[in-house]
């Protein structure tokens, strides 16, 4: 049995793979072998047909009703040194270990088929504040984009009228992966759970049966949206399940590019924007966190310019804004550009660790506990930025060309404030005096 570890001093990772799948060798003719093996040629990317398909991933894709087999363990071990310093030279560290359990699956030949056109990509998540904006991006640039979306009672009819094609989906049943990655040259994964469902369910259970599945049908490219400093909150179970599915990707041997993020721009509207100008309380924390926050349409253009770059390939990102900001500078810049002074309730940090402690009491408030913990992360005095510098280098783009949150701030205000005066314009010439 494989086993691969990862040590950084604090923790300790391993992901043990039982035997690879593989389909049976087929029996070679004595008389062309040796003439077959001389002229053997790098395969190329194939579309399987629905009857290869069946035989060669594993039964758990294909079959309703089973989940893949994984367990999931965080235990806090005893104080060891650290392993790249002499026992005697410094005292004992806590180490984390964190074991990840998953069936991998290998290259497997599922015959002849339709070559597949590099331009072929599914988007995993594409109604998302980030998915919509990787979709838009693709056809934008001409590429063939499917987009994967679970079964809703309101279709995603704007992909469709974008000129995508959208597929149903559940990262949760993972028999219903397989047919959507079909003919797919590339995934571009954006998805991750809602908020009322378990963490674990989408990011965690779901991804590992997609990039097995990846891995299964000969995907040649995946795209995968991480957080920055991930590898550094362990206790937080969001951060350690995208730490841990970097590594997933990283041992399956797919081609690969990892991104981090640090925030989004378009998040700061309904968190801050929309509240002062309905004078409506806004929430905030006494935390010095910083946050570099970044236009959701810079961050899929940066993507595909990555993308097509070969020099991204199996490189780990980081993309951040051009500043970082505290909760306090967002909601000063927003009093300035209202005209309008905000209603701010503080929140201590204290009160959201107590809160967290409170509810993992209960077994039914696990889920809430665990989105506490993340709350709790950006809420600290920690800054979530990165330099950029590399990466501008790395994919050609310059610095000037990256949106700024008071250019985004500005023109959110100005378009808002300008319809508010239309409609009150509208009112007036509405009236009827007596």
């Amino acid at each position: 049995m494989a086993e691969v570890t990862w040590r950084d001093g604090h923790r300790l990772l391993r992901i043990p793979s039982p035997p690879l799948l593989a389909a049976p060798p087929s029996q070679p003719n004595p008389k062309n072998h040796a003439s077959a093996t001389a002229t053997a040629k790098p395969p190329r990317a194939k579309m399987a047909t629905s009857t290869s398909l069946a035989a060669a991933l594993p039964s758990r894709l294909t079959s309703p009703g089973r989940r893949a087999p994984l367990s999931w363990a965080i235990a806090r071990a005893r104080p060891l040194p650290h392993p790249a310093r002499a026992v005697s030279s410094g005292g004992p560290r806590c180490r984390l270990v964190v074991t990840c359990n998953a069936q991998a699956a290998a290259p497997i030949s599922i015959g002849q088929g339709t070559p597949v056109r590099p331009t072929s990509v599914l988007v995993v998540g594409a109604t998302g504040t980030l998915g919509r904006q990787v979709v838009r991006r693709a056809l934008d640039e001409g590429y063939d984009v499917r987009c994967l979306v679970r079964p809703r009672p309101a279709p995603a009819d704007f992909l469709r009228d974008w000129g995508a094609t959208v597929v149903n989906a559940d990262l949760s049943k993972p028999e219903t992966i397989p047919a959507t990655l079909v003919g797919v040259h590339t995934v571009i994964d954006c998805a991750t759970g809602r908020p009322e469902e378990p963490i674990r369910t989408v990011d965690w259970e779901g991804k590992v049966a997609l990039i097995q599945c990846a891995k299964a049908m000969g995907i040649q490219k995946y795209v995968f949206y991480s957080i920055h400093n991930c590898d550094k909150y362990p206790e937080v179970p969001l951060m350690e399940i995208k730490y841990c599915t970097e590594k997933f990707i990283q041992d399956t041997g797919l081609d690969y590019t990892i991104i981090r993020l640090c925030g989004f721009m378009q998040g700061l509207i309904g968190q801050y924007a929309v509240p002062i100008l309905e004078e409506k309380s806004v929430w905030g924390t006494d935390a010095p966190t910083r946050i570099a926050y970044m236009d959701t349409q810079d961050v899929a253009r940066l993507t595909f310019v990555a993308l097509r770059n070969e020099k991204a390939s199996k490189k780990l990102l980081t993309f951040a804004g051009p500043r970082s900001w505290t909760t306090q500078e967002v909601i000063t810049l927003c009093e300035r550009l209202a005209g309008q002074d905000a209603n701010v309730t503080t929140v201590p940090v204290g009160v959201l660790r107590f809160t967290r402690q409170l509810t993992r009491f209960f077994q039914w408030t696990n889920d809430v506990a665990d989105r506490l913990a993340f709350s709790e992360v950006l809420s600290s005095d920690t800054v979530f930025s990165a330099p950029m510098n590399e990466t501008y280098e790395l994919l050609g783009v310059e610095a000037k060309d990256i949106l700024t949150l008071e250019k985004y701030l500005q023109d959110y205000f100005s378009n808002i404030l300008k319809k508010l005066k239309g409609l009150k314009a509208q009112s007036k010439q509405s009236d009827i005096y007596f």
